[in-house]
């Protein structure tokens, strides 16, 4: 990974992903992308290296990328330092992966019978176009937020204005373990509506 963001700059950089911006998400690309599909390749190869016909990490990457994304932009998200950010993006990563194999599994595809010429069905396919695609796709942000309440909207504003869960608590009342519920359970239930997550991060 390149150099690494810390303080006032890193603190930009988050609000800068959170506004959507598109030069702050190719940043992230370039910086995280690498580690992420690295990751991705070795649970590939941990678990069963016959899987890695199956799944591509560029696909997995890119699903992980476009779920940030979007749940960044709503303030779902406390990334006060680096370290949180790789953490949470190889998390989710982590969890995608294993969400696809369990996909894969239930359907009783075994992997064993896959050979390079095995058919199309088979295969997990392709969730994402590029990540300049993926992060350009402000429709999908527009579609996510009107899909959430008022109130939840209020949440998610102020919340990708970089206020901490207790300063919207103090503006929208309530607790701020209960408005950071509220709003997971929000993104959580549009996720599924668009069809965009169904693992837990």
């Amino acid at each position: 990974m390149n150099e690494s963001l810390e303080g006032e700059e890193y603190a930009g950089f988050i609000r800068r992903i959170r506004l959507g911006d598109e030069q702050a998400a190719e940043e992230l690309i370039r910086r995280y992308e690498p580690e992420i599909r690295l990751e991705i390749r070795i649970m590939l190869r941990l678990r069963d290296s016959r899987l890695r016909r199956v799944f591509d990490s560029m696909d997995i990457c890119q699903s992980v990328m476009a779920s940030f994304f979007v749940r960044a932009a709503v303030g779902e998200f406390d990334l006060d330092e680096p370290s949180q950010l790789i953490r949470l993006l190889v998390g989710m990563a982590r969890n995608r992966l294993a969400e696809r194999v369990r996909f894969h599994q239930r359907h009783r595809r075994d992997v064993r019978r896959l050979g390079a010429d095995a058919p199309d069905e088979w295969r997990i396919p392709s969730e994402a176009e590029s990540p300049s695609e993926v992060i350009s796709r402000r429709e999908l942000l527009a579609l996510f937020r009107e899909r959430l309440s008022d109130d939840e909207r209020s949440i998610a504003e102020l919340r990708s204005q970089g206020h901490d869960w207790a300063a919207v608590a103090r503006e929208l009342g309530g607790t701020p373990d209960g408005r950071r519920k509220q709003l997971a359970r929000a993104v959580q239930r549009v996720n599924q509506e668009l069809g965009l997550d169904t693992v837990a991060d």
